[in-house]
């Protein structure tokens, strides 16, 4: 296989070789961007110039800059005017066509203390999150190798966080953390699914649906939360837009190993003026996966849409109004396979099909206040999902379901900020509000369970913070507290969901900072679990207290240099009121990262939990070619069941993470790009041979014996190169992608299936088999984009 495989790359990077030799560069290109303070107000004069280079300009009235006539290739470009500190930014990649504007947000060298640290630091932090944050740009994501143009696998790359199992998904597990841990804002608006095909009461998937041309940055922080989030337990990730092209029409077209994306982009309402106050950016997106394993034989069909957009006006010099979408539909269907085969057998009869739909649309007003000393934003969405997932007994001929959800989220949300600076100090505030309506039609045979169930109530909270700096700036001081409740659980209030957070930062000695932070966070358990009813229609999880997880994580940083720094923490999360199934006995923490519905079952509100460790990273902007950023965690995660003196080790409880992502830039615009993964053994929950039989196609875990068997270690390398072209009218990447290039089996438990006879008939009495599995698959990624 390796053999066959390597032929296939040696073609393709011939193919890449002849390709560029035969074209050469043919045009230039121009960056272009505003600079303006942290509030978003112009500065005019501000002088901007790319480092290593005489190029170099200064802004107009209008904050506006633009670097014309510059050489296709990578650059470090750093803004800079009198009283603010400066601000470089690496790895900015000027194109002939589709270059992205590039925006800087100065901070004055007094007021030291407005929203990020820029002081020779290659990532800015905001000052509430001195640790445990980490940001990509959009050049980072799009060149990732194994992302697939993803920007949620991406993530998954970040220090502290854990592949998933067999390395598919995209769930994010952090430091130990169940998968539903995590939430995420898209421009300020919370996105409560961001993959197709997610699970349901958590939040993976195997595919992201977030479009990279869009994405200015990504940003995720894995303890000390902003006081503006609610329900974070393990992570806050972020995605940052950038806006539409004012100036001109653009668009581009992305060809990934699964799906194809075409974007667009420009003014509107421009007339004759230069560039026009609204822009929009729009895409659509499909996936061909279903035909591909039709073509191979495999009998799953992962068939999908997903659009997004994004419209910004801009009302004068203080008010801006963006207006935002993100939407899918998902069909998940399975054909008999032609020939027979036991695994391909084993994954036709099990798996589930599953209809998806989910759309999000936000519109967000941000005023600023005339006096240039803070602003205010509300913030509006509705999101929706639709979930109709079945298992049948017979999926030849879809008939006899044991297991049917169908069921609608539908959430209604305000958000409201208040951002006020003056002497030195940050005040923050605000409050959040939201309109819950969840029906639900189960039918669970197997669990002799079946009900229909609809729940509105209202959720709503109120967060506060101050930061301000001493010391002339050396000491960073950040305190703040929220609280939330609801109208639907019986044993929630304000008061006993009070969560106060403090965050510390101290410089001790040039370019060195010692910083910590603790806080409480809280969670309201996901709708599967509220709007469960049992066979007498009583909501008896309606009793269930907020998740809660309180954090203490210290750290000591060393700014090496502009582009790089080197860092150790250590962490302790203790979790406590998390959800227990009656059923199995086991927290909820340890599931959630499969094709499953989390939580529609009767729970307890009794669990304990914790996880503890420490981590190394280094990080590499680009600097002499060279990028990259690599991390070392090892950890311990447990959790109880009923008896809250018993911890077990978690399924997350992989001990050892090690992630190293690098690439390097050679002439001609050829990039060598890398990523290795490593995860330690892990535990997993055997089947229950005998129940399963009784009960097949559903596997029956038997989660007493969770611990006794582990996983063998997760280790994986990909290997991506890149070329780029640029013509007067188009720009070109093509890239090629090795994904698992030492071959590695990834670890996955065991497979089991009928036993069969020679022709495939399952034999009587009716037994289960184990089935051998191949999954040490060299896989070579093709794809390219192309702007226009």
């Amino acid at each position: 296989m390796i053999d066959h495989h390597t032929r296939h790359i040696h073609i393709v990077i011939l193919l890449l070789f002849s390709i560029s030799y035969t074209f050469a560069q043919q045009a230039k290109g121009t960056l272009t961007g505003y600079v303006t303070d942290m509030l978003g107000y112009p500065l005019e004069g501000a002088t901007v110039v790319i480092q290593g280079t005489s190029q170099g300009t200064v802004t107009n009235q209008n904050g506006k800059y633009s670097l014309e006539n510059l050489q296709p290739g990578s650059y470090q470009v750093t803004a800079s005017f009198l009283g603010y500190k400066s601000e470089t930014i690496y790895n900015v990649v000027v194109k002939s066509v589709g270059t992205v504007p590039l925006n800087f947000s100065l901070m004055t060298q007094e007021e030291t203390l407005e929203a990020v640290i820029v002081q020779k630091q290659p990532t800015s932090r905001p000052k509430e999150t001195p640790l445990s944050y980490q940001q990509l740009s959009a050049v980072e994501i799009a060149t990732y190798p194994g992302g697939n143009n993803d920007v949620v696998r991406v993530a998954q790359s970040f220090p502290g966080v854990s592949p998933s199992v067999g390395g598919f998904r995209n769930d994010l597990i952090i430091r130990g953390g169940a998968p539903n841990e995590t939430v995420y804002y898209l421009d300020g608006v919370e996105i409560p699914n961001i993959n197709h095909f997610s699970t349901q009461g958590s939040s993976g998937g195997p595919v992201g649906m977030l479009n990279v041309s869009f994405i200015e940055d990504v940003n995720l922080a894995t303890s000390s939360f902003g006081a503006v989030y609610d329900n974070p337990l393990s992570g806050v990730l972020q995605f940052n837009q950038r806006d539409g092209n004012r100036k001109n029409f653009r668009g581009n077209f992305r060809l990934s190993a699964s799906d194809a994306a075409l974007t667009v982009e420009g003014p509107l309402f421009k007339g004759r003026n230069e560039e026009s106050n609204t822009s929009f950016m729009l895409s659509v997106r499909r996936s061909y996966l279903q035909f591909l394993f039709k073509f191979i034989g495999l009998p799953i069909r992962p068939d999908y849409w997903d659009y997004q957009y994004k419209l910004t006006h801009k009302i004068g010099d203080y008010d801006e109004i963006n207006i935002l979408g993100l939407g899918s539909i998902d069909d998940f269907s399975l054909e008999s396979p032609e020939d027979f085969d036991e695994e391909q057998q084993a994954t036709f009869e099990q798996t589930p099909f599953i209809e998806q739909q989910t759309n999000t649309i936000g519109i967000s007003w941000k005023h600023r206040f005339k006096n240039s000393k803070g602003y205010i934003r509300t913030v509006l969405s509705n999101n929706t999902l639709e979930n109709n997932f079945t298992r049948y007994e017979d999926n030849e001929t879809q008939s006899n379901p044991f297991f049917i959800n169908d069921s609608k989220e539908a959430e209604t949300k305000l958000r409201f900020s208040y951002n006020k600076f003056f002497d030195g100090w940050k005040l923050e505030g605000g409050f959040n509000t939201q309109l819950s309506n969840y029906k639900n039609s189960t039918v669970d045979l197997k669990n002799d369970a079946a009900y229909i169930t609809e729940i509105d109530f209202f959720k709503y909270g109120y967060y506060a913070n101050v930061t301000k700096s001493f010391l002339e700036g050396r000491i960073d001081l950040s305190a703040g507290f929220r609280m939330d409740d609801d109208s639907f659980t019986s044993e929630n209030n304000l008061l006993n969901t009070f969560s106060p957070r403090m965050a510390v930062s101290y410089e001790f000695m040039p370019s060195w900072k010692l910083n910590a932070t603790v806080g409480r966070y809280f969670k309201l358990p996901p709708y599967t679990i509220l709007g469960f009813r049992n066979n007498d229609s009583e909501l008896i999880n309606k009793n269930v207290n907020y998740t809660r997880s309180d954090h203490y994580v210290i750290g000591i940083e060393k700014i090496l240099s502009g582009s790089s720094s080197i860092a150790v923490e250590a962490f302790y999360k203790k979790y406590a009121d998390y959800p227990v199934s009656v059923r199995d006995s086991v927290s909820l923490a340890n599931k959630g990262g499969g094709f499953e519905v989390l939580g529609n079952e009767p729970v307890k509100s009794v669990g304990k939990g914790r996880s503890y460790g420490a981590e190394l990273m280094f990080q590499q902007k680009l600097t002499k070619n060279f990028y990259g950023i690599f991390s070392y965690t090892y950890f311990f995660s447990e959790f109880t069941g009923f008896d809250e003196s018993q911890y077990l080790p978690s399924v997350w409880d992989s001990r050892h993470l090690i992630s190293f992502t690098g690439g390097y830039q050679l002439p001609k615009l050829w990039e060598v790009s890398t990523r290795y993964r490593f995860s330690g053994k892990t535990p997993f929950v055997p089947i229950d041979i005998q129940s399963s039989t009784a009960s097949y196609p559903d596997l029956i875990y038997d989660y007493n014996r969770l611990g006794e068997e582990k996983l063998k270690s997760f280790s994986q390398l990909d290997i991506r190169i890149d070329k780029k072209w640029n013509f007067k009218k188009i720009s070109l990447d093509l890239f090629f992608e090795v994904q698992n290039v030492l071959a590695e089996d990834l670890p996955q438990p065991p497979e089991y299936g009928l036993a069969r006879d020679e022709s495939g008939q399952p034999l009587t009495p009716r037994t289960l088999t184990e089935i051998t599995t191949d999954s040490g698959t060299i896989i070579p990624v093709i794809g390219l984009v192309l702007d226009f």
